[in-house]
């Protein structure tokens, strides 16, 4: 496999890192041992990928040849022959409940990351979510054996593109230090600010009111997938609630920072979490109780 980006640490303590900082649960740990350790396994290629396609100093075509490999490694172990690399080859007792799919998915946001480091429009940044954070819900229903009907896959969705939108937000300064800009072209030329405001040590007045409303957004689209929850049961309704949850006090961490996310980290507070994982299960508890939950509309 071709060298990928340095990195200064082992990989499962980047694992163990980065699941640490993560927004919300991977894997909370009320669920099924065989569920959590499947969550996991995925969440490992999930992150490797992104790694590959983000982490250290290579080349774009050191990485573009790094991706190419590890997408070769998902092909062999959904094949049932041997990967080479340890967290592509951990998923060999979870493919029969997984579709392949979405890994190739994750593999196409990161090599086009590689070369797409700007989006025009809202539109377009929706299309990039498409590849790098629709999969990952795909996966989730997946590890629980959720029937896929087009309202739960919509509501998936939702959830998941909010997520992605979020992490853009809180990370405007570290994207663009690396190059790239998730605030759609056409919201920063309306919100009067430019590709330069992004590289000053605090966020300007323009750049913090757009900051705020896309939060705004987000999180509109985030509350538009938590019916989800509310037609889950059992372990998936937790594991997918606590990733909603997760959701939603990453919209209030922006909050705090009062949209200056160069000046200020958005640290997202457990119990934030934990505070809208009681409301979305709460919720459902109510609407619920008189009937069994319809599907999300």
């Amino acid at each position: 496999m071709p060298a990928g980006p340095s990195a200064p640490t082992g990989p499962a303590t980047r694992l163990a890192q980065a699941e640490g900082a993560e927004n919300f649960p991977v894997a909370l740990r009320v669920l099924p041992a065989a569920r959590r350790a499947e969550l996991r396994a995925v969440y490992a290629v999930v992150r490797t990928v992104d790694d590959v396609g983000d982490e250290g100093d290579a080349a774009p075509a050191d990485r573009l040849a790094a991706l190419d490999a590890l997408d070769a490694d998902v092909r062999r172990v959904f094949a049932g022959e041997p990967a080479h690399h340890p967290v592509v080859a951990a998923l060999a007792p979870h493919v029969a409940r997984l579709p392949e799919a979405p890994f190739h998915d994750l593999v196409a946001a990161n090599r086009q990351d590689q070369h797409v480091t700007a989006y025009a429009t809202h539109d377009e940044l929706l299309a990039s979510c498409r590849l790098s954070a629709v999969p990952i819900g795909r996966l989730v229903l997946a590890v629980f054996a959720v029937p896929t009907t087009p309202s739960v896959l919509r509501a998936s969705d939702a959830v998941c593109t909010a997520l992605q939108l979020l992490e853009h937000l809180a990370d405007v300064g570290e994207d663009r230090r690396r190059g790239r800009i998730y605030l759609p072209a056409d919201a920063m030329t309306a919100a009067g600010v430019t590709p330069a405001d992004l590289d000053a040590p605090v966020a300007a007045d323009p750049l913090r009111r757009l900051v705020l409303a896309r939060t705004a957004e987000a999180q509109e689209l985030l509350t538009a997938g938590d019916p989800l929850v509310a037609h889950l049961h059992g372990p998936a309704r937790l594991a997918v609630a606590g990733y909603a949850a997760g959701g939603h006090a990453a919209a209030d961490a922006l909050r705090r920072t009062g949209g200056d996310v160069l000046g200020r980290t958005a640290r997202t507070r457990r119990r934030d979490v934990a505070r809208h994982l009681l409301r979305l299960l709460v919720t459902r508890a109510r609407a619920t109780r008189p009937a069994q939950a319809e599907e999300p509309r």
